[in-house]
C-alpha cells in the first residue's frame, strides 16, 4: 500500500496543536494530535448535514445560512446543491491552512464551493459570528471537531453549552434549525437542547455507503 505523504502542516490557534493534511495516492487525510479528523473517502454524513438542512430551503428566495466548519468543503458543497441561486452561504474556519489547502491541495474534492458566488469565507470563531447578528440565519450548521467532544480547540467546547446553544438559537429566525455535526451519540446533548427550548430530532448518518461507521446528526428547530 502506498505510504501516506504530508503535504502541508499548521498550528491550530489556541491549544489546538499541530494540524497537518496527507496525501496517499487520490486519498486525503487530515489529522490533529496524530488523530484523524476527516478523510475525503468518509463524507457521507457531512453530505447528509447538508441535505437535511439546506434540503427544505431551496424553494426560498434568498435563505441565508452560517456553517461553521469548512473541513474538506463537503458540507459546504452539499449545500450549495441544494439552495436557489440567491442564498448566501457564510462559512466559518478558525484555521487560515484549511482555507489555503481548500483553495489548493483539496479544491476538486467538493466541487470547488468557495468559487461559488454564494459563498462568504471568514476565517474565525464560529461562537463569534453567531452572536454577531440575531434572527439572521435560516440554518447554522456546525461541524466543528468531532462534535460536542471538542478534539482540536477547547474553545469549541462553548459553543455546545447551555449559553452556547442560546446565542445559535437567538441567531436564527423563526423556524430555522441548528443541525449538529458529531462523531458520537451523546444523549445529555440532547437534553441540553431541548432544555434551550430546541424541538430536536436525532438522525443516524453513514460515513460512507452502507458499511460505513455511524455518525450523529441533531436537527433542532427553533419554534
Amino acid at each position: 500500500m502506498n505510504p501516506w505523504i504530508v503535504i502541508d502542516q499548521a498550528t491550530v490557534p489556541g491549544d489546538g496543536g499541530e494540524m497537518k493534511l496527507l496525501q496517499r495516492t487520490h486519498e486525503f487525510t487530515i489529522n490533529v494530535k496524530n488523530e484523524e479528523l476527516m478523510n475525503s473517502r468518509l463524507h457521507g454524513s457531512e453530505d447528509a448535514l447538508a441535505e437535511l438542512t439546506c434540503k427544505p430551503l431551496e424553494k426560498r428566495k434568498r435563505p441565508r445560512v452560517l456553517i461553521g466548519g469548512l473541513g474538506m468543503g463537503y458540507t459546504l458543497g452539499a449545500a450549495l446543491k441544494h439552495l436557489g441561486p440567491r442564498a448566501k452561504v457564510v462559512v466559518a474556519e478558525l484555521v487560515p491552512a484549511v482555507i489555503k489547502w481548500n483553495r489548493t491541495h483539496l479544491a476538486d474534492l467538493a466541487g470547488r464551493p468557495l468559487e461559488d458566488s454564494r459563498t462568504i469565507v471568514r476565517q474565525g470563531d464560529v461562537s463569534a459570528i453567531i452572536k454577531e447578528e440575531k434572527n439572521a440565519y435560516d440554518a447554522i450548521l456546525l461541524d466543528v471537531d468531532n462534535g460536542p467532544e471538542g478534539l482540536t480547540h477547547d474553545g469549541n467546547d462553548r459553543l455546545y453549552t447551555p449559553k452556547g446553544l442560546e446565542e445559535s438559537k437567538a441567531a436564527l429566525r423563526p423556524g430555522g434549525v441548528l443541525a449538529v455535526w458529531s462523531a458520537h451519540s451523546d444523549k445529555a446533548f440532547t437534553k441540553r437542547l431541548r432544555a434551550v427550548g430546541f424541538d430536536v430530532e436525532e438522525v443516524p448518518s453513514r460515513a460512507r455507503g452502507a458499511r460505513g461507521r455511524w455518525h450523529h446528526i441533531w436537527l433542532a428547530k427553533k419554534m
